[in-house]
């Protein structure tokens, strides 16, 4: 069962948590400010609300996670989000990434290849609240060419290469954000879509996420 009540309590917490993030590195105020709206203890279990503002991730079911949220803001601010951009968020999970994407104004095109995961969150009350955010189930290495082209693309599990299809679903000069190669740690790259095609790559730190799947998972 997920919190319902977002108190003050927790906007406290929540602000201790953003105070956390800016003393790690992260500068972006617009990522930073986006945060601190997200109430981050309504997508996990009611058994972790007392403990939703670490620096931790925790089990969402089907063996996925909700990330840390130093690194949902890293990935936000390596992305460089403005207003109504197209977002393609590959990898959905509990949906927490994707309300960070919305709360900076983008359009959210989210996929999740998890049907329980995917069926919960359409039934997630706090998800109706954000019009800009689109769901769907589906194989992301496929993306979503239906609606594509898209200005960014970010990849919340560790891809063991970069998705070809989903490269070609880019706007030139589009960029796309991914934890890349497989193991227990995967470097964060930064891709953008040049005018003539070819890919310019950007390495940063280093991240543990679970893998990026191939299909659809029932």
């Amino acid at each position: 069962m997920r919190a319902i009540e977002d108190t003050y309590l927790h906007k406290g917490l929540r602000k201790k948590m953003v105070d956390t993030i800016r003393e790690k590195g992260i500068t972006d105020e617009t990522v930073l400010n986006a945060i601190s709206m997200v109430p981050r203890h309504f997508f996990l279990d009611s058994v972790f609300e007392k403990h939703a503002y670490e620096e931790k991730a925790f089990p969402i079911g089907e063996d996925q996670t909700i990330s840390h949220p130093y690194t949902v803001a890293y990935q936000s601010q390596l992305l460089q989000v403005k207003p109504f951009e197209k977002i393609l968020e590959v990898g959905t999970g509990s949906a927490y990434q994707a309300c960070v994407l919305a709360e900076l104004k983008a359009k959210v095109f989210t996929i999740e290849r998890q049907k329980k995961l995917f069926d919960s969150n359409k039934e997630f009350k706090f998800l109706s609240t954000f019009k800009s955010i689109k769901q769907f189930y589906g194989d992301g290495y496929e993306g979503l060419p239906t609606y594509g082209p898209f200005d960014k693309i970010l990849i919340t599990a560790a891809a063991p290469y970069i998705p070809e299809k989903l490269i070609q679903q880019l706007k030139i000069n589009g960029v796309m954000v991914l934890p890349l190669n497989e193991g227990e740690n995967q470097r964060m790259h930064r891709i953008t879509k040049l005018s003539d095609g070819s890919l310019q790559e950007e390495k940063f730190d280093e991240f543990s996420f679970v893998p990026m799947l191939l299909g659809k998972k029932n």
